[in-house]
């Protein structure tokens, strides 16, 4: 991380800063158990505020493998996200469709949702939309060679996953050759 190589993904449950020096990007812990609720998602977000400046993004609030639901839970937070200083994110979930992203205020789309969705036409769709409108991808739960070459063919500038916490030593220089 400390070489540019890699970033960090922090959530309010890791109870983790961003690193000195290291980008990174601030994602709420919806997928998981870890969602602290909207009040102290928001005071995290506060908290580090003083790192913006290398924040990638911040996600809103989402309820994975539902895009309308996501829609009502997110909106309300994307103007308070960028107020805060961070480059809004929303998640897309299964069933969203690029007619209803709210393109104008986002900086970040963020393919989220269930496999299947993760994988399938309208995430590429999705994907190609926000490409158009200069909006950045991010794809989340990337955690093989074959899922980093297609968030790279549908032109993710950033991914996340688990698997560099399962053995880093070994698993950093399999990573390193997802790439190649």
């Amino acid at each position: 991380m400390a070489a540019g190589e890699l970033g960090q993904m922090c959530t309010p449950a890791e109870g983790r800063a961003p690193l000195p020096g290291v980008a990174w990007a601030a994602d709420t812990g919806c997928f998981g158990n870890g969602y602290p609720g909207d009040e102290r998602w928001l005071k995290w977000l506060e908290r580090h505020s003083g790192h913006t400046a290398r924040c990638l993004f911040a996600t809103a609030p989402d309820v994975v493998g539902d895009s309308v639901a996501t829609l009502e839970r997110s909106l309300p937070f994307l103007d308070v996200i960028r107020e805060l200083g961070y480059p809004p994110a929303l998640v897309a979930q299964d069933g969203l469709e690029p007619d209803a992203v709210p393109w104008d205020d986002i900086d970040v789309l963020f393919i989220g949702g269930t496999t299947p969705f993760k994988l399938g036409p309208d995430a590429a769709r999705l994907a190609a939309e926000a490409l158009r409108r200069d909006v950045q991808v991010h794809m989340g739960r990337v955690n093989s060679g074959k899922r980093w070459r297609y968030a790279a063919s549908l032109g993710c500038a950033s991914v996340d996953g688990t698997y560099l916490a399962f053995g880093p030593d070994v698993n950093l220089r399999r990573l390193r050759n997802w790439a190649v």
